[in-house]
């Protein structure tokens, strides 16, 4: 799928590491996707009007200072597994059901935010995940509500359920489709990492920002299951993989704008 304007002018300022990107650079990298020069002018027009971007010389740009959030999150995904803690048999819940339904907007940033953090629907409005996240439940809460979950959700830890109780609860998810992934996607970073020095500088500068975005989106919704529901070392090699890939793209996209 085309990548949006904004998505792609925000990570290649990433990937400047700092120095600013010349509008000229944002034209000749959005080309390489099918996106026109006006649409960037314009983009680039309504990014520094909402203050995520502001001018550094003539012709350039920087991140702005309502841009820190956003850049902070497209940093956030090498540090998932920080957040996680060993696993003590217990299970983190979230109850909405004395949430309202009939705002389709408020849904979908509810259901985004518990999907984020890898919860699962148990019953209707009710959903689960193994307490292996954030330090304690005030925080997990916090960043629930940061990333839209109403204040009014219940948020609370659970235990001592049946064994029956607890299989129905483990396969909401799929610990072998997981592997799979982790070991398929691994497999995938590092054979076209292999032959990169074989592409045309601009088909590897698109393909590894496809590639990288595929996997990061793949961290970022990852439900960071404890072991022995997944392989844990396994997901770690993929995370590791994704940040050698990812720093790897930085280089080409970096060699990519700087051509005359």
């Amino acid at each position: 799928m085309k990548p949006c304007v904004k998505s792609l002018v925000l990570e290649l300022l990433v990937a400047k590491n700092g120095v600013p990107l010349q509008v000229r650079e944002a034209i000749v990298a959005c080309e390489l996707f099918g996106i026109s020069e006006n649409n960037v002018r314009v983009t680039l027009a309504r990014l520094t009007i909402e203050a995520l971007l502001e001018g550094a010389g003539r012709g350039s740009y920087q991140l702005g200072p309502q841009a820190r959030d956003i850049s902070s999150q497209l940093f956030a995904w090498r540090s998932v597994e920080q957040h996680l803690r060993p696993w003590d048999g217990s299970y983190l819940m979230v109850a909405c059901n004395a949430l309202g339904r009939s705002d389709r907007n408020i849904l979908r940033q509810r259901e985004r935010s518990l999907h984020m953090l890898g919860f699962a629907e148990l019953d209707k409005d009710l959903y689960v995940r193994p307490n292996n996240i954030e330090p304690d439940i005030e925080s997990l809460r916090r960043r629930l509500i940061d990333l839209g979950l109403e204040p009014a959700a219940l948020v609370f830890q659970a235990m001592g359920f049946e064994e029956a109780q607890i299989q129905r609860i483990q396969n909401l998810w799929n610990g072998e489709l997981l592997n799979d992934s982790y070991r398929r996607n691994c497999e995938q970073l590092e054979s076209w990492a292999l032959r990169a020095e074989q592409l045309r500088l601009d088909a590897a500068a698109r393909e590894s920002f496809t590639l990288g975005r595929e996997a990061i989106r793949q961290i970022v919704f990852d439900p960071l299951l404890p072991q022995p529901m997944v392989d844990v070392a396994l997901r770690s090699e993929f995370v590791a993989a994704t940040q050698r890939f990812v720093d790897h793209g930085h280089q080409i996209w970096r060699t990519f704008l700087q051509q005359p």
